[in-house]
């Protein structure tokens, strides 16, 4: 299967974006992953709505939108995202996931669900047919620069047998959390489709960002 590179938006030069955006086009990824943090679902507070609305118009790069908020279905229809765009939300972010769940599918976005890495793989059993990509959150949510959990690895391979017994083969697998390139292989090995990368694997100093996809796209 196809893997596919998340570029963090988290990490660019938000001074710049247009720039970083059209270094990014350059580089060629598949999506921009935009963090959505409110303060109480995660103890930080990054980007916002209006951020996700002003990319739309700027590039057509797809957007994998990440909502580390709590309530999530109350902010939904503040973005102006389409049927080439995920927007993902966590598990534990509703008492009534699955009516969140269709409210983004009735709209015609691909639906995502992330589990933090306390959360069991087995919670996305009953949801299997409301979702496009399972996102398995490989450090706790919050903050970048974080060490990778040590179970990461068992956490995606178990996760992958789940869906795929489930019927959910297409159902792809995201993995967000210092994907450094060896982190990336073992995720990939274990059965990860999309990778979320910051400043450990796209976004570096020493390396043009072009370079460095194409690099990562060799091992992956």
């Amino acid at each position: 299967m196809k893997k596919f590179l998340s570029a963090s938006i988290m990490c660019a030069d938000l001074l710049n974006m247009e720039k970083s955006i059209r270094d990014l086009e350059r580089a060629g990824v598949d999506f921009l992953h935009v963090d959505i943090m409110d303060g109480s679902f995660v103890p930080n507070i990054t980007l916002g709505f209006d951020l996700i609305n002003a990319l739309k118009k700027i590039t057509d790069i797809p957007l994998d939108v990440h909502m580390m908020v709590n309530e999530p279905s109350k902010f939904i229809d503040l973005m102006k995202l389409t049927e080439k765009d995920i927007l993902c939300v966590h598990y534990e972010s509703e008492l009534h996931i699955a009516r969140t769940l269709e409210k983004i599918r009735n709209k015609g976005i691909r639906t995502g669900l992330a589990i933090n890495p306390g959360t069991p793989a087995e919670n996305y059993r009953y949801l299997t047919e409301l979702i496009d990509m399972a996102l398995v959150m490989t450090v706790n949510p919050g903050f970048a620069g974080q060490k990778i959990v040590p179970f990461a690895e068992r956490k995606v391979r178990d996760t992958r047998a789940l869906l795929d017994s489930l019927g959910g083969e297409n159902i792809l697998i995201e993995v967000d959390g210092n994907i450094s390139p060896e982190n990336g292989v073992k995720m990939s090995r274990a059965g990860a489709d999309i990778f979320v990368l910051g400043t450990s694997a796209l976004f570096l100093k020493d390396k043009d960002m072009k370079d460095a996809a194409e690099d990562l796209r060799k091992i992956l």
